[in-house]
């Protein structure tokens, strides 16, 4: 198994996108440290893993507080003395006009989205420096990141910073045998935020089907893998070609 002995951290890992981009790099080895605000799903997640054989803990966090991030990170090292993967994909959607959106509301989006990928990197970061390894971190951005739109004002801004966050921390972390890049899916599984994924969703691509969890836990795969060792600071796109298309991005 390509990551025996190693381990990941995945935000937002009860549902979605990071219940299957856990699931996935546990069948290749790794242990999982499933990162979820809600304790009963991350649980089950890291008990349908444990159930397949693989290596997963819980571990609950609001990732919006800097001091719930740091007191985790210190519990995954307390738990398994090392990491060497990092997937920030926790998230929150506004779906709002500005007009319609309170500055509480923006400030939450932003500290969810974009803010917690710094936070974590940083404090992840410097754990896989101290142990002198490397590491490979994967930034969850949305193809929202790259277009404006009617609604979701705060989480588009989120989602753009994410990409020019990524580079930066591309370029910090280089010297230290860290890779940082990022996914950019468009309408994969069910909405942010949501439990519900509605098949009959309409989407515009090039694939003529709606995304599923499984298309972006590949792509994550990928990028913390040996394959992609000369990737570093780049934003694959997991959508379907809709932004190859454009009006998929509405």
């Amino acid at each position: 198994m390509k990551f025996e002995g190693q381990v990941a951290i995945v935000t937002g890992a009860g549902r979605n996108i990071g219940e299957d981009i856990s699931k996935l790099l546990a069948a290749h080895g790794a242990t999982i440290a499933v990162v979820d605000l809600d304790k009963g799903r991350g649980d089950k997640v890291a008990s349908d893993i444990v159930a397949a054989g693989g290596k997963a803990k819980g571990f609950v966090c609001d990732v919006s507080s800097e001091d719930d991030i740091l007191k985790c990170v210190a519990d995954v090292m307390a738990a398994f003395g090392r990491i060497d993967m990092l997937i920030n994909n926790a998230a929150i959607s506004d779906n709002k006009n500005m007009f319609d959106l309170t500055t509480a509301e923006w400030n939450r989006v932003l500290a969810i989205t974009l803010t917690a990928p710094f936070v974590l990197t940083k404090a992840v970061a410097k754990e896989m420096i101290a142990g002198g390894r490397g590491g490979r971190i994967v930034n969850v951005s949305s193809t929202s990141g790259y277009f404006g739109r009617d609604r979701a004002t705060a989480y588009t801004a989120a989602k753009g910073g994410v990409v020019n966050l990524t580079k930066s921390q591309a370029i910090q972390l280089a010297p230290h045998k860290i890779r940082v890049n990022a996914v950019v899916p468009n309408k994969i599984g069910s909405p942010v935020g949501k439990d519900e994924f509605d098949p009959t969703r309409p989407v515009v691509n090039l694939v003529g089907r709606p995304g599923v969890p499984e298309d972006l836990a590949n792509a994550v795969l990928f990028l913390v893998s040996e394959e992609s060792s000369f990737i570093v600071g780049t934003a694959l796109f997991v959508d379907g070609g809709c932004t190859t298309m454009m009006p998929g991005n509405t």
